[in-house]
């Protein structure tokens, strides 16, 4: 079964954010693009070294219009211990959402019952709240922040440009393709 297209369920959890506390709701996902990045657990091996990536990325994300909501089971006191003692999760300054119930994880099928805890997924979200694109990897790969921009960036123009397509390893100001009869068999 595919998420494509899911719209994300209403949902209120609480978030750490630039060394406060609040919450983020359906509501604040709305009318802008967003991402969310699932991983396992705060105090782990490779997840501080993708948050660090993301964080160093973040300023990226914010020009092209784009939020990036971290997402664990852990609460944001567990979030804020963890940006407080770490200086790669210090970096960070975009929401790191609590999920301590796996409300978002099993909204967006990454939650592991075995585990208690969330597989590594990334979602994006277009501004009316639908998956676009999203993977699901093994716990013990990481991902990067960089392919993640620029699949942000190509959901965006496909969305903007419905009669184009993103051929591989598109980058914005590179030409796209208008599918026609006549390219089939051609590319």
């Amino acid at each position: 079964m595919t998420l494509l297209q899911h719209e994300l369920t209403d949902f209120t959890v609480q978030a750490f954010q630039n060394n406060d506390f609040h919450e983020v709701t359906k509501a604040d996902v709305l009318g802008h693009w967003s991402l969310f990045f699932f991983y396992p657990a705060d105090f782990t091996f490779v997840c501080p070294t993708e948050l660090e990536d993301l964080a160093d990325h973040y300023a990226e994300f914010q020009k092209v219009g784009c939020e990036i909501y971290s997402v664990s089971h852990d609460t944001h006191f567990v979030h804020k211990a963890w940006h407080d003692a770490n200086e790669k999760i210090a970096k960070i300054q975009f929401p790191m959402l609590a999920d301590p119930t796996a409300l978002l994880a099993r909204d967006l099928d990454t939650y592991n019952e075995e585990l208690g805890q969330a597989e590594r997924g990334d979602f994006i979200i277009n501004p009316e709240g639908k998956v676009v694109a999203y993977e699901v990897i093994s716990s013990n790969v990481g991902r990067n922040a960089e392919e993640l921009l620029r699949r942000v960036q190509a959901s965006q123009f496909v969305y903007e440009h419905g009669d184009q397509v993103c051929p591989a390893k598109w980058e914005p100001g590179e030409a796209t393709i208008a599918p026609s009869l006549d390219l089939v068999g051609q590319l």
